[in-house]
């Protein structure tokens, strides 16, 4: 399925304004820094930019800020990630604060995500 150019495009430019959260997770991950698997930053699928994805194992990483704190940031997350997990796509949260302050914590989360049997989705 081909991405729409506008998300693509936007895809782009959040690769250029990453916050200091995005900035350390993809220095850690890129170059198959972390257990060998490939990741990609501001990855377009279908109309969703997932922050981090590993096709591999099927995962997204996203990283919240307080704006996720929100009631309809909050609806709007639930749904992209009910749509991600119907196409197969495990959906893991961080917060900001957490990758920042707590990055072992989120790394050990990380690698639990990527060794456990990802689930089939529901039909």
């Amino acid at each position: 399925m081909a991405v729409p150019s506008d998300v693509l495009d936007n895809a782009r430019t959040l690769r250029t304004r990453q916050t200091d959260a995005e900035n350390l997770l993809w220095l850690l991950l890129r170059n198959r820094r972390f257990c060998g698997f490939k990741f990609r930053r501001q990855h377009p699928v279908g109309r969703f930019i997932l922050d981090f994805y590993c096709h591999e194992v099927l995962l997204a990483i996203e990283l919240d800020g307080s704006s996720h704190t929100d009631s309809a940031q909050k609806a709007y997350d639930d749904e992209r990630t009910r749509v991600l997990e119907g196409a197969g796509i495990r959906v893991i949260r961080f917060w900001n604060d957490d990758v920042l302050k707590n990055t072992e914590s989120v790394l050990e989360a990380l690698h639990a995500a990527c060794y456990s049997p990802h689930p089939c989705p529901s039909p």
